[in-house]
């Protein structure tokens, strides 16, 4: 996070309570622990983060009334598996069980709200929650969502699907904190859910200007404040306890000084809110790490103003979370609903928006994203697996492992100053590395997984080898193609190869159509794309046959030689008439026409409704400035641009491959006129359509940009014909979708009309809607009519003496191949959604040997039994995994095991499976894909195994739905809480209905297989 600077102002607050009642202030002690940002965890763990909850803990534990809560768990769970004394443990399991010790948002790490996608915020949320729950018993109910940068509307719907009840956020826009605060309307109940309205609403409370810090910089104290521990000292800790800046401690001498000075401030919030209870948060980045020192001058000034509440109509006493809302639930009084608009984006002054980091570290946000999505198909494969081969030769233990490592990496990252991009270079590096060893562990499981189970309905790949001698043999090569969703696909893959001719075979040893062609990016390798039919969770094997020379005629098979045709570049200053000499490229859903007089694109015709939009494609870009004395600057979270954006190349090649499975269009950017190498560049893929015709609505988009110039930031700029007004909509997390009006503000106003897009973005008007999905995450904006704006990438450098102190400054010098993909048409709100995840999770291809000599297998070729698992095209397999967690779904049960003074080490349970399924549309979206859809589980799942018993829970696992009773909130127009879900007993107690934007989870246990 960025500290913030926070000033106390002795005002004389006019507060009056009412009956003359003291304000109740509960003062919450915590410790802001970020998962990363300037410091890697492993220098975080050392200098402080396993002092706060040793020295916590032990501080705790000597008195009654005090409390603290814990936050991210990641330090938490490294702090109890490495650091912490079976004493420790015993005092902790004490502490939580009298609920001294709070755990609140409960996650792995507190996560982003911005560029974060659906998937990961529940994966690090349920990483975080099993581990409370098998450990504890104990089910987080508050957030604590103090330091992400602006609040998504996704976020309270999930916290509430988690059993919450209440939410927690900071960082809102400074104007709109300011008229909250005057009118007391930082705490309303949110519905963050258009569809799901008020059966998923939560309380929510902003914290005022202070925020999560107590107020410090005191006249009477040398540095810190109410901070009596100092400030964490890196490397190393001291070794005689005395830290940098540590305040003046509470003696008689000091103590009417703090009170008065603690009295005054919470005076001041309690003007800002309904009710007489203050929430005094007592804590900030890296505190308590020495809890004595911290409580040992807290208690004497707590004492002394309870002492003389009288005099100051105030009482004070240490409190949690929960016990806050509580309070504030008891109250009664009738609150204001809000809508499902968001906060973001978050600006903290007139120049400064923090919209920079939607865009900050494009690789970093690649990977995570990539590792995600391994992550999905690794463990949808090894669920599959363990109920067909409960006893197979991949080792359970072994393959539960590999998954939690890449579990564990991916959640880490979400970290609020992990996956925006917002971190030192090193952190970054440690995320990628994280990452990148978790995921080669995954990549040895699929492969396991694929290889070692002969029965699994593939044909064994360890078979005997030969060839005839004297007999030339062509290279062949087998890979394994598996489809990690609960769709039935028809698509193209991509296989990198370094054969100029191949020829492709299913499973049925049938050929398959395909196109192979020189490689975008490599002379020396080739482009194979291969048309594939998956069924849902299906995978299937194909047999690549190489060979150096061109073919010609049958020896091909049904692969296409794609040859490309190159135009003469063309200079921007060239272009005194445009549009003569248009250049068609069709497939059956659209038109490209690109004019060979600026080799970019012209228009695109949405064939079946014959609806033509001027649409061009190029690359611009901002200049920042690094001189703060020459104004504001843009760095990793903030974007200020030093005027409009400018055109960031002077001349565009243009190369054509025809297809009969793709036709490809490359676009290559250059800086200036004479440059060899290009700086940007376009591939469009536009493909033919197979099987389903959802395929050739889009055009299959990838780019390439750097190294970058040092502060410019460069967006793809897609303008069109559209009539949009400057309105764009965005996705909040890849869960729903928000409209961004264009507005203008007194100041920076460019800047504060960009938006996060994580998975989609898009403009329309009457007639036409245009839609980009993505890959990752970035930043996007509507600056002109019919225009929509995407940051892909960023290079900055400024002269902040606190940016220069932790290298914050985003000196990133990679260069990024981030994928769009495009759709256009009336057509397009009906795909965008699966499109979205298609792109996210594309098929797994997996190379099982190196091109060789060709060889027979013992087994005939046939194709794999394995049966398909399918959705109905508007329901979306979320998640389907073996969590590995050894608690018992019946609460009292687990409950009676944790308090038996039991050995607590439980085997995992392998048979317990985690489902997740997502209604995609919103209520009244489309007329038929929006409404209710009725599914048999066990009929859908009958392609894995047979369901034997089906139990409901929350998000994340740890509730049995049926006895989760969240807190009701009288709101002020009444409307009731439907909490109902259609499920059916007797012979149809596998029958759900799912409602729009409804995720439901269940525990699945099938019956064991017989062989």
């Amino acid at each position: 996070m960025r500290n913030l600077a926070v000033v106390v102002f002795f005002l004389c607050c006019c507060y009056t309570a009412g009956d003359n009642k003291p304000i109740q202030t509960f003062v919450i002690p915590h410790s802001h622990m970020d998962v990363g940002w300037v410091y890697t965890i492993q220098e975080s763990m050392h200098a402080y983060a396993a002092n706060v909850y040793t020295s916590v803990t032990e501080e705790l534990s000597k008195a009654a009334d005090r409390r603290f809560i814990a936050v991210e768990q990641e330090f938490f769970r490294l702090w109890w598996d490495t650091v912490a004394t079976d004493t420790h443990k015993k005092q902790v399991r004490q502490l939580v069980k009298e609920g001294r010790l709070e755990f609140v948002i409960g996650g792995q790490v507190m996560h982003d709200e911005a560029v974060t996608d659906l998937d990961d915020e529940i994966l690090q949320m349920t990483e975080g929650h099993g581990f409370l729950y098998e450990t504890f018993g104990v089910r987080p109910q508050f957030s604590w969502h103090v330091d992400p940068f602006g609040a998504s509307a996704t976020t309270p719907v999930l916290f509430a699907l988690a059993g919450f009840n209440g939410h927690l956020v900071s960082r809102i826009d400074y104007d709109l904190k300011d008229s909250m605060q005057k009118n007391k309307k930082l705490q309303f109940v949110w519905r963050g859910s258009p569809s799901l309205k008020e059966k998923q609403q939560i309380f929510t409370h902003t914290m005022d200007q202070f925020s999560y810090c107590t107020p410090s910089h005191l006249p009477f104290s040398n540095s810190s404040g109410f901070y009596w521990n100092g400030v964490a000292l890196f490397p190393d800790p001291p070794k005689n306890g005395v830290y940098p800046n540590m305040s003046l401690p509470v003696t008689k001498d000091t103590v009417q000084a703090y009170a008065k000075t603690m009295v005054e401030n919470i005076k001041q919030r309690a003007a800002w809110f309904r009710t007489n209870h203050v929430l005094w948060p007592w804590g900030c980045d890296k505190q308590f790490y020495n809890s004595s020192v911290q409580f040992n001058n807290m208690d004497p000034l707590m004492k002394y103003i309870n002492q003389n509440s009288k005099e100051f109509g105030v009482t004070v006493q240490y409190a949690t979370v929960g016990e806050y809302f509580q309070a504030i639930h008891q109250s009664d009084l009738v609150w204001e609903p809000r809508g499902s608009e968001d906060f973001l984006p978050y600006s903290t002054e007139p120049h400064q928006a923090w919209t920079g980091f939607y865009a900050s570290r494009n690789v970093l946000k690649g990977v995570a994203r990539q590792a995600s999505s391994q992550l999905h198909a690794a463990e949808t494969l090894f669920t599959r697996y363990r109920v067909s081969f409960p006893d197979g030769p991949v080792t359970k233990d072994w393959a539960l492992d590999k998954l939690k490592a890449l579990r564990w990496a991916v959640s880490e990252v979400q970290h609020h100053d992990g996956i925006t991009g917002t971190e030192s270079p090193k952190v970054a590096d440690m995320y990628l590395r994280h990452l990148v060893q978790a995921a080669m562990g995954v990549d040895e499981l699929l492969a396991a997984l694929i290889l070692l189970p002969h029965n699994l309905g593939l044909p064994s790949m360890l078979g005997s080898r030969y060839h005839k001698k004297g007999v030339h043999q062509p290279s062949e090569q087998h890979v394994i193609i598996y489809n990690p969703l609960a769709w039935n696909i028809t698509t193209i893959v991509n296989v990198t190869v370094s054969f100029p001719t191949a020829t492709i075979f299913d499973d049925e040893g049938q050929p398959v159509p395909a196109q192979i062609q020189g490689s975008a990016h490599s002379n020396a390798t080739y482009d194979l794309f291969i048309v594939v039919e998956l069924g849902g969770l299906q995978h299937r094997k194909y047999l690549i046959k190489f060979s150096a020379k061109k073919c010609s005629g049958r020896k091909c098979g049904r692969t296409y030689d794609a040859e490309g045709v190159s135009f003469e570049r063309r200079n921007i200053c060239d272009r005194m008439k445009t549009g003569r000499r248009l250049l068609p490229v069709m497939n059956e859903c659209y038109m490209l026409m690109f004019d060979q007089d600026t080799n970019l694109l012209h228009s695109i015709t949405y064939l079946p409704e014959k609806r033509r939009v001027m649409v061009t494609q190029d690359f611009w870009e901002y200049h920042a400035n690094g001189d703060t004395k020459a104004g504001p600057i843009s760095d990793n979270y903030v974007f200020s641009a030093n005027g409009s954006a400018v055109r960031a190349y002077a001349a565009v090649e243009m190369e054509i491959i025809p297809g009969k499975i793709v036709t490809e269009i490359r676009q290559r950017f250059y800086r200036e006129k004479s440059d060899k190498d290009y700086a940007y560049s376009i591939t469009t893929r536009v493909p033919e359509c197979f099987g389903s015709g959802a395929r050739c609505h889009r055009l299959e988009q990838t780019h390439s940009l750097g190294p970058l110039r040092l502060n410019t930031e460069v967006v793809l700029r897609t303008s069109s014909s559209l009539k949009n007004n400057r309105t764009l909509y965005t996705d909040d997390n890849g869960y729903q979708m928000m409209e961004r009006r264009y507005r203008k503000y007194t100041n920076n106003t460019l800047a504060r009309n960009y938006f996060p897009m994580v998975r989609a973005a898009y403009i329309e008007d009457e007639l036409s809607r245009l839609v980009l999905v993505s890959d990752r995450a970035h930043g996007v904006s509507s600056q002109a009519d019919g225009q929509l704006e995407v940051m892909l990438h960023r290079r900055l450098w400024n002269n902040v003496p606190w940016n220069l102190g932790y290298n914050l400054t985003l000196n990133d010098s990679s260069v990024v191949r981030p994928a769009l993909w495009m759709l256009l048409g009336s057509v397009a709100s009906k795909l965008y959604q699966r499109a979205a995840i298609e792109l996210q999770h594309r098929p797994v291809i997996m190379p099982i040997d190196q091109p060789q000599r060709s060889w027979k297998e013992k087994e005939p070729r046939g194709r794999s039994p394995v049966r398909s698992v399918v959705l109905p095209p508007n329901l979306h397999l979320l998640s389907l995994s073996i969590p590995g967690w050894s608690y018992s779904s019946d609460h009292d049960v687990h409950l009676s095991h944790l308090n038996s003074g039991k050995d607590l080490h439980s085997e995992p349970d392998y048979d317990r499976v985690l489902l997740r399924i997502m209604h995609l549309f919103e209520e009244g979206e489309d007329p038929e894909l929006s409404k209710p859809v009725t599914i048999n589980l066990k009929d859908v799942l009958q392609g894995i195994g047979e369901v034997k018993e089906l139990e409901e829970r929350s998000l994340t696992g740890t509730w049995d739905i049926s006895r989760l009773q969240r807190w009701k909130w009288k709101t002020a127009d009444n409307e009731k809480t439907n909490n109902k879900r259609y499920r059916r007993g007797g012979d149809q107690a596998f029958t759900v209905t799912i409602s729009p934007k409804e995720i439901r989870t269940f525990f699945v246990h099938f019956a064991p297989r017989s062989f």
